[in-house]
């Protein structure tokens, strides 16, 4: 039985989500906490694994029940599929830094990682109009000066499309760097702060942070909008702009296609990616 998990969490006091000895991670204090309710060692699988520091609203991951596991979710008080996220709740306690929103079965064929076809991200800056705040200082990244919103979205605008991000991407051995930016656009929310929105089909180690990076330097007018282009097209790590922090990033969405095309969206996901598409 395979299990869809929805959850959220503030990543400040984790160190990423994947399950690390001696350090707490998301992954990490969720499955222990499943456990406790079903017994033996859940792995879970996620759609996308976040870095230290990093937030999420939106999340999704599944986990694969034994037989044994099945009968222990059965023989709970409300021993369902959908009663389970209020059982772990339960177990991570009062104000928990992650929280399972919805557990249900998973439709035939769905991977929470491989039959995903999009990620949704926002960055969050604070900039020399809004001043830092303190009470955001866990989901917002502050700079000085003035950020000019109109070149920044000229310069995101360039970056939309199919193309190896290689320049923006930590690299990991035998990794393509080949991505589909579908959205990338910024706005000035009710407070002022400058929000980003980053839709693509994955996001490789670091990019998104090194996009919304290289477009603050475009807003500091430290590059022009068109550099953001010669950088990408360059294929290597550029020193005219920064990564920025984590603090001021949360995923916010994890798509998935109809039912029925979950198990050929994992076919097509696993295959390697190639700029002919």
């Amino acid at each position: 039985m395979r299990l869809r998990i929805d959850l959220a969490y503030d990543g400040s006091d984790f160190r990423g989500w994947a399950r690390q000895p001696g350090l707490r991670t998301v992954q990490g204090v969720l499955e222990q906490a499943l456990g406790r309710i079903l017994g033996g060692t859940p792995q879970l699988v996620v759609a996308g694994r976040t870095d230290a520091g990093v937030h999420a609203s939106g999340q999704v991951a599944h986990l694969d029940l034994d037989d044994a596991q099945q009968r222990r979710l059965a023989s709970g008080r409300t021993g369902t599929a959908q009663s389970l996220a209020h059982r772990v709740n339960g177990v991570l306690g009062a104000y928990p830094d992650v929280i399972v929103r919805a557990t249900q079965a998973a439709p035939e064929g769905f991977d929470a990682r491989f039959s995903a076809n999009s990620r949704t991200y926002e960055y969050r800056i604070a900039d020399g109009i809004t001043g830092y705040d303190p009470l955001e200082r866990h989901r917002t990244t502050s700079v000085t000066g003035q950020l000019n919103l109109g070149t920044m979205n000229e310069a995101s605008a360039r970056l939309i499309g199919l193309h190896d991000f290689a320049a923006y991407c930590k690299p990991r051995p035998e990794a393509t760097t080949i991505r589909t930016l579908l959205e990338f656009s910024w706005r000035r929310d009710s407070r002022g702060v400058l929000v980003a929105r980053l839709k693509a089909d994955a996001f490789c180690h670091s990019m998104v942070r090194a996009l919304v990076g290289a477009c603050a330097a475009v807003g500091e007018g430290r590059i022009t909008p068109s550099d953001v282009e010669q950088i990408r097209d360059g294929g290597e790590r550029s020193s005219m702009h920064k990564v920025l922090a984590a603090r001021g990033l949360t995923l916010i969405e994890v798509g998935y296609p109809g039912d029925d095309l979950l198990a050929a969206r994992a076919d097509q996901t696993r295959a390697r990616r190639s700029l002919d598409g």
